[in-house]
């Protein structure tokens, strides 16, 4: 087979993103606008809805296909109801991006101190999350002969560095483990691992004054900041037909923060 560039569109496939509604200039947001460029029809998740449908219209102004659904990831039924709207409006899914994520509502206090209640509602979101949504759409995926799931971890796993770190390092079990059990149906499991991103949550988190600022600065090959937009790439790689014969794999797209042989 010869290689082309339209190995990386999607026309004809369905993608769900969560956490794609989220604070203006998301990841999420760039994730959804990114796979519709591509050619794919949009499933905008997110718990906040007024952002989904913002998003989903802003893919339709630009003569895409989108769908706003609400979704808690951490509840089993909602995440069941967000793979059956998909399915309803475009016939299947092809690709989850597991984007929804606790990261500025998140406690950042020591695993000695911190509340059991805040740890588990670090996992509940960014580890079970991921799991719920998948399992609501590897039915469908398999009906279709395939499909590729995306799970967004952090380069603050690497190492991990309190709840936030863990439950991300623990989201790479997750991904390599799926890899392993769902390849044989032609589904891949990948994760992309972000450094430090210029989205609305990321400047919350990390303002343009932040010491951790420099010492990216101190750290990294190149840009030590990178914008949503940056992280498409990888994501369509991952997705499309290019990309059909990578899984179990973290991606890591920071600048060179996160350097592993």
């Amino acid at each position: 087979m010869t290689f082309t560039l339209d190995q990386f569109r999607l026309d004809g496939r369905v993608a769900v993103v969560t956490g794609a509604g989220g604070r203006g200039n998301s990841i999420g947001r760039a994730y959804a606008m990114g796979l519709a460029e591509a050619g794919a029809s949009v499933v905008v998740a997110d718990l906040n809805l007024e952002g989904a449908e913002a998003v989903a219209a802003e893919i339709a102004a630009l003569g895409g296909k989108a769908l706003a659904v609400e979704v808690d990831v951490a509840d089993e039924g909602s995440t069941l109801a967000m793979g059956k709207a998909a399915c309803e409006a475009f016939g299947g899914v092809d690709v989850l991006v597991n984007n929804a994520a606790l990261m500025v509502d998140i406690s950042y206090d020591n695993c000695e101190t911190v509340s059991l209640d805040a740890w588990n509602r670090a996992f509940s979101v960014n580890l079970n999350g991921a799991l719920l949504c998948a399992r609501a759409v590897i039915p469908s995926m398999r009906e279709r002969g395939g499909g590729r799931i995306v799970n967004q971890t952090s380069g603050g796993a690497f190492p991990a560095s309190g709840i936030y770190g863990i439950s991300k390092l623990a989201l790479v079990g997750l991904t390599t483990t799926l890899a392993k059990q769902l390849g044989k149906d032609g589904i891949t499991c990948n994760a992309i691992a972000p450094g430090n991103v210029t989205s609305d949550a990321g400047k919350l988190l990390v303002p343009d004054d932040s010491p951790f600022i420099r010492f990216l600065e101190m750290t990294c090959a190149i840009d030590p900041r990178g914008a949503p937009d940056e992280l498409v790439g990888t994501l369509l790689l991952l997705c499309s037909p290019a990309g059909q014969w990578i899984t179990g794999q973290t991606m890591h797209v920071d600048g060179g923060w996160v350097m592993r042989p």
